[in-house]
């Protein structure tokens, strides 16, 4: 049955269900493309001659729905990359540290971005954001596509007396398989999102509201304000709110000794739940600071309230790619 299903819709299910994936469904692809190279490499005659069919239109599907965020980045810049860190269930930090990778290795990173979880779906609408030509993101997203559909179809191949015992086994189980599997699935997203919430909730109470630091900077008593934005969201969002320093939290331990443990600090980020910033502002109290807290709502707060935000002053320009262009076609 397995066979007939394959061999009939294999290249429809595959096409399908990379192009779910690269739009940014729940779906993952790879096993597909897994299971697809072990039904060719054990049924050769009826199935093995789709391979080639099935590699190029994972690539075309990879490419549609990459190009849709490509094209979300270069219409709606930063704000699709806030919309992305709403929706992850990985912490805040995790989008933040893809676009440092992004921008130490420019637009080349697309070429290896699929084999990285969490690296590709940022990196191609930060891509668009930052001006990379349309032309050169297909060139370097169409090679990641190729590698990645055709690891996955080689695995498939290497692994098939394996993968037919699974399945065998799965058949022996019947329906109680696929529940199984669902129901494990189901397990690992809800535990992942109960625990973010967990962490925001906890972090909910310890943090200053925009007005709180207005009336605190109107007074000339502006604490120490450190922006923790990467160098990229620094470069699409070019504003900071007034008084503020540039601060990496990975050069922790120098900032931990710079500045007196009695100075008041507040740390402000873009993504909604600003995680890093309150991330930092526990370290930082772990460490001796007796007064550190986060912004509510980071900059985007700041803005909203129609506060004032000031240029960013010399920004030193990050390692990203010489293919990148601000104002590229």
């Amino acid at each position: 049955m397995l066979h007939d299903l394959v061999e009939q819709y294999g290249p429809l299910l595959v096409f399908a269900n990379v192009l779910a994936a690269s739009l940014g469904l729940p779906l993952p692809a790879m096993p597909s493309l897994v299971l697809f190279g072990a039904m060719a490499a054990l049924h050769p005659g009826s199935i093995g001659g789709q391979l080639l069919p099935v590699l190029v239109l994972s690539i075309f599907a990879t490419l549609i729905g990459d190009s849709a965020w490509f094209l979300a980045g270069r219409v709606y810049g930063g704000n699709t990359l806030k919309t992305l860190c709403k929706l992850s269930l990985s912490r805040d930090t995790c989008v933040k540290k893809t676009e440092r990778f992004f921008g130490r290795w420019g637009v080349r990173v697309l070429a290896v971005a699929k084999f990285v979880p969490g690296l590709s779906i940022v990196s191609v609408p930060m891509a668009g954001a930052m001006g990379v030509p349309y032309r050169t993101f297909l060139t370097y997203d169409g090679i990641g596509a190729a590698l990645w559909s055709g690891v996955g179809l080689i695995v498939g191949a290497l692994f098939a007396p394996q993968i037919d015992m699974l399945f065998a086994g799965a058949s022996r189980l019947g329906r109680m398989t696929a529940v199984v599997v669902v129901a494990l699935l189901l397990l690992y997203g809800t535990y992942r999102w109960i625990r973010r919430r967990q962490l925001i909730n906890k972090l909910a109470t310890a943090r200053m509201d925009v007005e709180e630091l207005d009336a605190l900077i109107t007074k000339n008593q502006t604490p120490v304000l450190f922006d923790i934005r990467s160098h990229e969201k620094r470069r699409l969002d070019p504003f900071v709110i007034p008084g503020s320093q540039y601060a990496d939290e990975r050069q922790l331990a120098e900032i931990i000794a710079k500045y007196p443990h009695d100075q008041k600090v507040v740390i402000y980020c873009s993504c909604p739940n600003e995680i890093s910033a309150a991330w930092m502002a526990k370290q930082m109290t772990e460490a001796g600071f007796s007064d550190v807290v986060p912004l509510r709502g980071g900059l985007d707060a700041w803005r909203e309230a129609g506060r004032e935000l000031e240029p960013l002053p010399g920004e030193p320009r990050s390692h990203v790619d010489a293919d990148i262009a601000p104002n590229a076609a």
